[in-house]
């Protein structure tokens, strides 16, 4: 019986698989190491009385050391005679204290300065009618939400009505119109949100 060439490929195949194999079974015997754990030469408990063994020193050592070398030297830059300090920022500005708190006796509670455009009297009075105009219509919707069952996102939205009609009502004290303007305005779009989710 011949053999045709497609069987002593497969036949070659195999061995080149078989012999595949048992290398990567060496190689993996050979790095994995031995299994047995080897007990230490010295018992742990008397490797304090261990000494270390001096190396006895013969003569051509010995004419080695003699020769100490190349010396070297450090040699450093002057020392500046004047340090200069380098910041990481602008310096910081000079708060003063200002002349009505410390005359009033009040040096620990000192107000926020506010920087707010000024406005004519025309403007501030239409802003103060704006102001009322929103905060009359987010109370409205407040109050249509009153007694009813809200979920969370309605209850957060009251939170932040309310939180912003506080706000709007506090700049209008101080006759900050712009800002209470805002405020208030922004109290009013929410109360409208609030009452169209009821």
């Amino acid at each position: 019986m011949t053999e045709t060439p497609v069987h002593s490929q497969m036949d070659a195949a195999r061995n080149f698989i078989r012999s595949g194999a048992v290398m990567l079974c060496c190689a993996a015997l050979a790095l994995s190491g031995c299994s047995a754990r080897k007990r230490p030469g010295i018992v742990w408990a008397a490797a304090v009385q261990v000494k270390p063994v001096l190396q006895t020193h013969n003569a051509a050592a010995s004419a080695l050391t003699d020769d100490p070398g190349p010396e070297l030297v450090l040699e450093l830059p002057p020392f500046p005679s004047h340090l200069m300090t380098v910041r990481s920022g602008p310096p910081r500005p000079r708060a003063s204290t200002p002349a009505s708190a410390a005359a009033g006796g009040e040096a620990g509670k000192l107000e926020n300065p506010m920087i707010a455009p000024q406005l004519s009297a025309q403007e501030s009075a239409v802003a103060q009618q704006q102001t009322n105009q929103s905060l009359g219509i987010a109370e409205k919707n407040l109050g249509a939400a009153r007694g009813k069952n809200l979920n969370a996102t309605q209850v957060d939205l009251v939170s932040k009505i309310r939180g912003f009609m506080k706000d709007a009502r506090e700049a209008a004290q101080i006759t900050d119109w712009e800002h209470a303007r805002s405020l208030a305005k922004k109290a009013q779009v929410l109360s409208e949100e609030l009452a169209a989710s009821l």
